[in-house]
Parts: C-alpha cells; sequence; structure tokens
C-alpha cells in the first residue's frame, strides 16, 4: 500500500489563502487545460482520503464528484453524505491507521491523501510514503500550511522535477524508511 500526496503549494508552502480560497491558482495561464499530470498520477491510486473541509470545498465548487475514484471522507461531525455524492464517498473516522485498514478492508491498496490537515496527521503518523508536490510561483503570506508541526523530523528523498506550462515546478519525494 502506498499513500501519495498531489498537492499545490504557493512559494511560501500555503495551500489556501487567509479566506481558505484557491484562486490564486490560477496565477499561472492554462489556455491548454493541462492538468499537471492529475490524470496520469489518478491511474496509480484506488481511492481519494480527504478531509471533511476539503471535501466541503470539492462539494461548492458545484461540479460534482471529481475525482475518477472513490473518496473517503473524514470527519466526526458530518452524518450523512450531500446529495449527489452517495456513489461516490463514505465517511470515515479514526486515526489515520485506521483509515489506512478500512481502506484496505474495501479492496484499496493505493491513496491519494488530500487537505492539509489530513495530509499532516498521515505525515506525522509516518503515513505518507510520496508526494509530488506543485510550487505555484506566488506567496500568499499567510493561511492554510501544507506542513504543520512535527514530532520528529520525516526524511524524504528527492526523486525529479519538472516544470510545467513554463511556470510551475512539480517536485516529487519519496520517504526515506529505515
Amino acid at each position: 500500500m502506498t499513500n501519495f500526496v498531489f498537492i499545490a503549494t504557493s512559494l511560501d508552502g500555503y495551500i489556501a489563502d487567509r479566506d481558505g480560497g484557491l484562486g490564486w491558482l490560477e496565477a499561472v495561464p492554462n489556455p491548454e487545460g493541462d492538468d499537471g499530470g492529475f490524470a496520469a498520477f489518478m491511474e496509480h491510486v484506488d481511492a481519494v482520503v480527504l478531509g471533511r473541509a476539503t471535501f466541503e470545498a470539492v462539494v461548492g465548487f458545484d461540479v460534482g464528484w471529481p475525482y475518477p475514484k472513490p473518496g473517503l471522507v473524514l470527519s466526526s461531525t458530518l452524518d450523512a453524505v450531500p446529495a449527489g455524492f452517495e456513489d461516490h464517498v463514505q465517511i470515515a473516522q479514526g486515526a489515520p491507521a485506521e483509515i489506512v485498514a478500512i481502506a484496505r478492508g474495501k479492496g484499496y491498496r493505493d491513496l491519494y491523501i488530500d487537505g492539509g490537515r489530513t495530509v499532516q496527521r498521515f505525515l506525522a503518523d509516518g503515513l505518507i510514503d510520496e508526494m509530488i508536490l506543485t510550487e505555484v510561483p506566488v506567496l500568499l503570506g499567510g493561511g492554510t500550511r501544507l506542513f504543520g508541526h512535527l514530532e520528529r523530523a520525516e526524511a524524504f528523498e528527492f526523486l525529479g522535477a519538472e516544470v510545467i506550462r513554463a511556470q510551475l515546478l512539480q517536485k516529487r519525494y519519496r520517504r526515506k524508511r529505515p
């Protein structure tokens, strides 16, 4: 089982601005509709694990479920999946290791972990194996950070980088295991 992160950050490490907004993601024009390798990435995962706040942002886009894979929404406050998403997501609760066990029980092997707090929790528990980070050339100066406080250092090896649309730097990392 491999747990992946595929996410965009500002130059100063934020994934949302001070108001929770994502408009800054469009700072670099994309006339060709390049997905930055996202579709190819999604071919390698079995399910998406995302936190409630990220799920609510997805629901707010009013485009339906945007992923070609099923999702596990982590929440202790959602009572039911919103209308239109019942065939795509299930609500799950627990620590990251418990979520991984739930995913395995459903036959999911490789997981896409999405959302700031969710990524932080999985990372703190040593459950992020690979990261694909796309850096957008914008300084937000505040907002939601991708990485939070860690009790111990987490070592990753650099696998490579690619420039996308002549402006975005997409970096790949794999966790170093002892």
